[in-house]
Formats: structure tokens, C-alpha cells, sequence
């Protein structure tokens, strides 16, 4: 079996030449993400490149040196891998794990929304991670479909560091998409761990309905929404009261007061739907 590639030693830093570059697989802001294969060791990788340039006129390299400083310490099976970096005169390197099967986005578009034993399935996932990163002092903040991918047998990964802190303390930053953050940011109060809580709130609620919770046309409406804490829930599709429990036990607006991560493992809609494995491997479907 090849081996994933390590840290390199001091001696010996990562190049452009140590990859064969393969087919594009997503755009972003500051770059693009490739497919690649590290030549020696034949091991396949995404190599995430970034423009310099680019990082600069929106300054965000600090933010890019600490997204790199949390995630290559993090090992978690529900936590994208960074292998490593590198750069040159124009740009950054970033060597990432390849997810097999893409961005969860774009398999909610497909899907529209999701079946809730496939959504129990990625929300235990995902509190499971983020229970990692808390024991490790670490806040996401910007947990949303969009930073999430699926591995080769079905797990869904934390692909996206950019708005997250090293922490021990509450912070007053608003980061993140505005659809996914809880009151406490959007009034630029303090805030802590419990963010990442709210945000599982809205991404089930998103699996099962198809829209975040607090969707509106204005971007003024929503924040009025989400400071409210507006939850309604859609007639169709039917969704189990159980579910819609666990989300209103989420979506708290007193942030004391949302459902720690261990006791969502625990709750009953999770331990009916949710597999143990973390893998989801049914097939697709409008309720997949």
C-alpha cells in the first residue's frame, strides 16, 4: 500500500516537479484545486494552488497561515488531511487529501434534499469532528455545505479552514456565510464553540427542507431571522418530529443553551437513522 505523503525534512521541500498534475477539480476565490500524484510515492492527492497576488489584494495571507497551522495538525477520518505546502514566486500550494466523490453541494443541488437516515448519517459525522476540534481548542465557524466533501466510501469531510481560530478564549469576529451564523455573531456579540452547534442546526435543517432555516430574499430579512430565531417549519416534505426536535434543540438562540455535541450523538433521531460507520452509501434519489 503507498503511503500518504508527509511532512518533508527541512533538507528537502515540496515542488511543482514532485507532482504529476491531473484534471481541475473546483475554482475558487483564489485559485483553483487540481488532481495530482505525487511521483515517488505514486500517491494521490488534490493540490489546492493559490495566487499570491490574489491572497494579497484581499488580505487574507494571515489567514491563509493560520488556516494551514490548524488543519495540518488536525487527524480526524471526518477531517480533509493537509499533507503539506509549498510555494514559489506566484503562488501556494496547498497538498490535500482527495475526496473521491466531490462536494456535498453539489449533491444536495442534485438530490434537492436528503433522506433522514443519510442526514442523521452527516450530522453525527460532523459532531463528532467538531468535537474533536473543541477538545483541541479549535472553532470551525464557517461549517456549511460548501466546505464539505465526500470521501471515496461515502464519509463526509471538514474541507475548508479559512474562518477557523486556535482559541481559548470567546471572540467578537463575524466571519463565515451569513445564512449559517447564529444570532450571537450577526449582533457582534462574543462568541465561542457553541457557533459551530448552531451551524449543525442549520445544515440539518437544509438536508431534510432543502433551504437553510432562515433564508430570505433581503439579506436584512435574514439577519432579522436569524436574531429572532424565525423557525418555521415546511408542510412537505414530512419530516419525524424527532427531527424537527434535535433542530429546535440546536438552533438556540441563549447559546448556553444548545444541545452539547455529546448529548446530540446520544439523541433518539440520530441513534434511529444515523449509521455507526459515519458512511453513507445508499443511492442517489430526490430523498436520498
Amino acid at each position: 500500500m503507498v503511503e500518504a505523503p508527509e511532512a518533508v525534512p527541512e533538507e528537502r521541500r515540496w515542488k511543482l516537479a514532485d507532482f504529476d498534475i491531473g484534471k481541475p477539480l473546483g475554482r475558487g476565490k483564489f485559485g483553483n484545486v487540481y488532481l495530482a500524484r505525487e511521483k515517488r510515492s505514486k500517491y494521490v492527492v488534490a493540490l489546492k494552488v493559490l495566487f499570491k497576488n490574489q491572497l494579497q489584494q484581499s488580505q487574507v495571507e494571515h489567514q491563509l497561515r493560520r488556516e494551514i497551522e490548524i488543519q495540518s495538525h488536525l487527524r480526524h477520518p471526518n477531517i480533509l488531511r493537509l499533507y503539506g505546502y509549498f510555494y514559489d514566486q506566484n503562488r501556494v500550494y496547498l497538498i490535500l487529501e482527495y475526496a473521491a466523490k466531490g462536494e456535498l453541494y453539489k449533491e444536495l443541488q442534485r438530490c434537492k434534499v436528503f433522506s433522514e437516515k443519510r442526514a442523521a448519517t452527516y450530522i453525527a459525522s460532523l459532531a463528532r469532528a467538531l468535537m474533536y476540534c473543541h477538545e483541541k481548542h479549535v472553532i470551525h465557524r464557517d461549517i456549511k455545505p460548501e466546505n464539505l466533501l465526500i470521501g471515496m466510501k461515502g464519509e463526509l469531510k471538514i474541507a475548508d479552514f479559512g474562518w477557523s481560530v486556535h482559541t481559548f478564549n470567546r471572540r467578537r469576529t463575524m466571519c463565515g456565510t451569513l445564512d449559517y451564523l447564529p444570532p450571537e455573531m450577526v449582533e457582534n456579540k462574543e462568541h465561542d464553540a457553541s457557533v459551530d452547534v448552531w451551524s449543525l442546526g442549520v445544515l440539518c435543517y437544509e438536508f431534510l427542507f432543502g433551504t437553510p432555516p432562515f433564508e430570505a430574499q433581503k439579506l436584512s430579512d435574514t439577519y432579522r431571522r436569524i436574531v429572532r430565531v424565525d423557525l418555521k417549519f415546511p408542510i412537505k416534505p414530512v419530516i419525524s418530529t424527532a427531527a424537527k426536535d434535535l433542530i429546535c434543540q440546536l438552533l438556540c438562540k441563549d447559546s448556553s443553551q444548545r444541545l452539547p455535541l455529546k448529548e446530540l450523538l446520544a439523541h433518539p433521531w440520530i441513534t434511529a437513522n444515523a449509521d455507526p460507520s459515519g458512511i453513507y452509501a445508499g443511492c442517489g434519489g430526490a430523498s436520498a
